[in-house]
């Protein structure tokens, strides 16, 4: 159990020895209030929060104290009504989903899938976003789905961009934080010929404007996607066995709102409104459940998941997960890294950070920040493909084996001293090539300091070698380290 989870539960606890006592709700709901940063901008919204508050905990310890299957707990949605959590927190749209879903025809199935299932366990599953208050599901729900099967391809575990979806994938039926489809995620992530990283395209929880520049970053690649037939969980179970799978949920009760642990059992509507990841599935004392992966923090259910019942009875599926789903289809590699960004300064500047304030860069003159200075101080390479290779115009994540940044810029020399900076960016030999950095002035404090180059040998081959800085000399060559 997380520290959260206790906290929570010892509340409850505190409200239940005494739920009559005007003093113990209000002590239970200002520990909550600090546990959560929760402030107000009035005391009337205060009163009215707190009184909905004590609504809800009421419920949840009403609900705890009968013999259910799973439990509830406090959490960042106590002080919402079910209207105000619906509108936050969802934002699925079914709109014309239901004929072309339909159109599907049902394939042969074959039995011979594992008894349980969890692509976390084979690490095909990054860890739990927050959307925050913003109808994003859907973007949440289709990247988990295309990081699984690119994982599951290629080996590379990738965290993918939602805010691309939102910002450049807006249309009749995908408006950003006011709801989505999944399926329009992916078709759009195949008409761009790929989706560019959330480090690079980090999420805001707000409708932006498409970023034209990092929108052709295409990182990840899919060729096509395929929805599970209508109703058939059969073919859910097989194609969740072969990977993770996006499916829409009806997710606005009491129950999803304060999910804390245990398997979701039980009566729920089927009116999709929500998006989640199936990652995988199992059974617990004779009951079948799925493996859900939300979208609402780790603080919310089992650190951001959930287990909804399988073999429901219901054709629809326990809170209509058989309704919905769909899955990316990946054959091949990703395209293949970037080349070198050319800068575009006639001023003789290179593309690293060339100010610096109190250990923090406050200037760039080409390279985003983050971004990778190669050896000759004039190209760069974006992060997620630290190793330049300028004579093949390619970034690279690694040599061989080995992953390690050939020529960084400053930017990731932030917290270092001025000493390791230097050996950073001092003379070297690159795949055998010499080269030795222009002088830039480095900011400590307010007053700029010239780095003086410091001799640093890089040699990369199929057995790496790194020498430390010194003259080379066969005492110092004693020292490099093997990879």
């Amino acid at each position: 159990m997380n520290s959260s989870l206790l906290f929570l539960t010892l509340l409850t606890l505190l409200f239940v020895s005494n739920p009559s006592s005007s003093s113990s709700s209000t002590q239970v709901f200002e520990a909550w209030c600090k546990e959560y940063g929760k402030s107000y901008s009035s005391e009337l919204e205060e009163l009215y929060r707190r009184s909905v508050f004590e609504q809800n905990l009421a419920l949840i310890t009403q609900h705890n104290e009968m013999a259910f299957s799973y439990t509830l707990s406090l959490n960042s949605f106590s002080d919402m009504t079910q209207n105000e959590f619906r509108a936050s927190r969802l934002g699925f749209r079914p709109i014309f989903l239901a004929i072309e879903h339909n159109a599907e025809k049902k394939s042969s199935v074959a039995s011979d899938v594992p008894s349980s299932m969890d692509w976390r366990e084979k690490g095909a599953v990054t860890s739990v976003k927050d959307q925050g208050d913003c109808g994003s599901s859907w973007a949440f729900s289709a990247i988990g789905a295309i990081e699984g099967i690119n994982k599951i391809v290629t080996g590379s575990l990738i965290s993918l961009s939602e805010q691309e979806l939102m910002d450049c994938n807006k249309g009749l039926t995908t408006r950003g934080c006011s709801g989505g489809q999944v399926a329009s995620a992916f078709q759009f992530v195949m008409k761009n010929k790929g989706i560019d990283t959330d480090m690079d395209y980090p999420y805001q929880a707000w409708d932006m404007d498409c970023n034209q520049e990092k929108v052709n970053r295409r990182v990840v690649t899919i060729d096509s996607f395929k929805y599970v037939p209508l109703y058939d969980e059969e073919q859910l179970l097989q194609a969740v066995a072969r990977q993770p799978v996006s499916a829409s949920i009806a997710a606005s009760s009491f129950a999803f709102q304060f999910y804390s642990k245990g398997i979701v059992t039980g009566s729920c509507s089927t009116l999709l409104d929500h998006a989640v990841l199936i990652v995988g599935y199992g059974s617990e004392n004779g009951v079948d459940y799925w493996i859900l992966k939300n979208s609402w923090g780790k603080r919310w259910g089992m650190d951001g998941y959930m287990y909804l019942q399988r073999d429901h009875g219901n054709h629809k599926g326990l809170c209509g997960i058989n309704m919905f789903a769909l899955y990316p289809i990946k054959t091949g590699a990703n395209p293949p890294p970037p080349g070198p960004v050319n800068c575009d300064s006639n001023g003789g500047e290179t593309c690293c950070c060339w100010m610096w304030f109190r250990g923090t860069c406050r200037s760039w003159t080409c390279c985003d920040n983050f971004g990778v200075c190669c050896e000759d101080l004039i190209h760069c390479c974006p992060p997620e493909y630290p190793i330049c290779d300028t004579e093949r115009k390619l970034c690279l994540q690694a040599y061989g084996n080995l992953t390690m940044k050939v020529h960084e810029s400053r930017s990731s020399a932030r917290k270092l001293g001025t000493s390791n900076v230097a050996r950073k960016l001092g003379t070297g030999s690159v795949a055998g090539k010499s080269w030795q950095p222009r002088l830039q002035p480095f900011f400590i404090g307010d007053w700029p300091i010239p780095i003086p180059p410091s001799p640093v040998q890089v040699i990369l081959t199929n057995n790496v070698s790194y020498f430390l800085p010194g003259n080379n000399s066969s005492a110092d060559r004693s020292k490099s380290i093997q990879f």
